[in-house]
């Protein structure tokens, strides 16, 4: 075991396993909940939760909640993908699915990139064991396995709605895809700009680029993509409103939990109060200052 977590090349090998095994898995009851004619909303749950506890039990195997980190990204392709070999192609899921994909597999890459192996846990889950302490296996599964599939499950079902429901493409959804596009662009130069950033710095704050003007563009772009989903969905069918709940719990989860996780980690750099002053905290523009706007 600590060999595989001391290799990345292993513990990568060892990770790219666990989906397979997941996605297959959910896969199956998925085909066997809507054989017994549950509703696809409902069967569509179930098999993404029972994936979600497959890839929590790996976790808890490996004493590392980060084996979860890649299903965010990876779920939504895999949900899609499927429910383009059960229903097929039309004109309308086109857009929606190319926006996924391509979201999907920049962020794939991007873990990938920053993955160093699993004996390596993201900073936040070691936070939370830390100060959970004997409940840290009830937060490990509801909080950072169970919450997140429940987010982005929503934030994907507006586009499974697409294969099964009367939708049809409109002008208006091509803005929303452009939003999506646009969002994806936008996580990706911000990333691009970090990990520059971290290659050639010790520490201290970020005030380059997209950066300089806001603490978390990447922020930005995840909320940004799947308000274009949903809107898309939404505006192409001309139905079901409700379904944009997703991309709101999403905004909600970033603004209330991951915006001040990661503030009140970097408020212990020096100089973080004034650059909190000087920038915005999702929108990458230049504040202008009461004496700027007298002039």
């Amino acid at each position: 075991m600590k060999k595989i977590k001391s290799s990345r090349a292993l513990s990568f090998t060892v990770v790219a396993f666990v989906y397979v095994i997941a996605a297959v898995c959910g896969i199956l009851i998925y085909n066997a909940l809507d054989n017994a004619s549950l509703p696809f909303q409902l069967s569509l749950l179930i098999a993404d939760v029972a994936a979600t506890v497959i890839t929590f039990v790996f976790s808890l195997i490996f004493g590392n909640a980060s084996v979860y980190d890649p299903y965010w990204s990876v779920q939504p392709i895999v949900i899609l993908w499927y429910a383009v070999i059960r229903n097929g192609f039309s004109a309308v899921v086109i857009m929606p699915l190319v926006a996924v994909t391509f979201w999907g597999l920049r962020l794939t890459a991007n873990w990938a990139y920053t993955f160093k192996g699993l004996d390596h846990q993201d900073w936040r889950y070691t936070m939370l064991r830390e100060k959970s302490g004997k409940t840290y296996p009830l937060v490990n599964f509801f909080g950072i396995h169970l919450f997140p599939t429940l987010v982005v499950y929503l934030c994907t079902l507006p586009a499974v709605y697409l294969f099964v429901k009367e939708a049809q493409l409109r002008v208006e959804c091509v803005f929303c895809f452009l939003i999506s596009v646009g969002a994806v662009i936008l996580q990706t130069v911000s990333d691009f700009q970090m990990h520059s950033f971290r290659k050639n710095n010790t520490g201290g704050l970020i005030r380059v680029g997209l950066w300089k003007y806001a603490r978390h563009p990447n922020y930005l772009g995840e909320i940004l993509m799947w308000w274009g989903i949903g809107l898309y969905s939404v505006l192409a069918m001309r139905n079901f409103p409700y379904l944009l709940v997703g991309a709101l719990v999403n905004t909600l989860m970033f603004v209330f939990i991951s915006v001040p996780m990661a503030d009140k980690r970097q408020s212990k750099k020096p100089g973080f109060e004034e650059y909190k002053k000087e920038t915005r905290v999702f929108l990458p523009v230049k504040k202008v200052k009461r004496s700027d706007r007298r002039e």
